[in-house]
């Protein structure tokens, strides 16, 4: 359409100066423009792994309404296949990498954090990984130990997607420690967890939280810049919270003027990303 058909009366063009005509013109068209590209309010919708059954429905939302994500990949077991991050699941991240997705490592054998040993000069970790052959065993890692599990993750990703993954992890469970998140950076990983509003809830009993109330919960409580928090299956939870409650949350939330964007544009990590 051309400029000159945006927003003003075609009779009140004859009776504008021309600077006049020219100001409205390209104003309208810079309104249009931020509109179309701008983001006011941004969301930073965060999946984890999980036992992957309701994967392939996840990506069908996100595609379905153009929602870009950041997914937080360990090589978790699941209802089917070789592992979340296995030969079988391979062809699933491919295809979110060419959707143009992110991705960062949730470590390897989505290994628990549970204290710290040693010291800032020696530092160690006892922890619990929740998959692969140590699988509910507590045993301790070196930091560099704890940054192999976390860049494995990552490589694996690279190796599945041809996309580098951001220098980003997330601890399962959230759970860290100063002498943690020191380590990790050391190796050239940033920690990134989640907005109290961004707890979207989906690994909570459906018996105690259905999917209506965390969707009204989720409606109510994100604020602009929240990280959220989802996963790909929740081998607990009854009633799967995605994606009933993924589409009307990406609805809802669109409706009331938010936008979703990647981790790749989080002002907090440009540093890490970029550098």
């Amino acid at each position: 359409m051309p400029l000159a058909h945006a927003t003003v009366p075609v009779g009140i063009w004859r009776t504008l100066p021309r600077c006049a005509i020219v100001f409205i013109a390209c104003g309208a068209f810079v309104s249009s423009a931020s509109a179309h590209n701008g983001c006011d309010k941004p969301l930073y919708l965060t999946f984890d792994t999980g036992h992957m059954g309701v994967a392939p429905l996840v990506a069908d939302v996100l595609q379905r309404h153009q929602v870009r994500v950041t997914f937080f990949a360990a090589n978790e077991r699941t209802k089917e296949g070789d592992g979340s991050l296995g030969d079988h699941w391979a062809p699933w991240w491919k295809a979110r990498a060419a959707e143009g997705h992110e991705f960062a490592s949730h470590t390897w054998n989505h290994t628990y954090w549970r204290g710290d040993l040693g010291d800032a000069r020696n530092p160690s970790f006892r922890v619990r990984p929740s998959a692969g052959p140590r699988e509910g065993q507590s045993f301790v890692l070196t930091g560099a130990q704890y940054c192999e599990e976390v860049a494995h993750a990552a490589e694996r990703l690279k190796g599945i997607t041809g996309k580098l993954p951001l220098p980003l992890f997330r601890a399962p469970g959230g759970k860290t420690s100063p002498q943690l998140l020191k380590s990790a950076e050391a190796c050239g990983y940033k920690h990134v967890g989640w907005s109290p509003g961004g707890f979207l809830g989906d690994e909570l009993p459906s018996e105690t939280a259905s999917n209506d109330a965390l969707l009204r919960k989720a409606l109510r409580e994100v604020r602009s810049g929240d990280i959220l928090l989802a996963h790909l299956g929740i081998w607990s939870r009854k009633d799967p919270w995605a994606p009933a409650v993924l589409e009307p949350l990406i609805v809802g939330l669109k409706e009331r003027g938010f936008c979703f964007r990647t981790l790749r544009e989080h002002p907090d990590y440009a540093k890490a990303i970029h550098r």
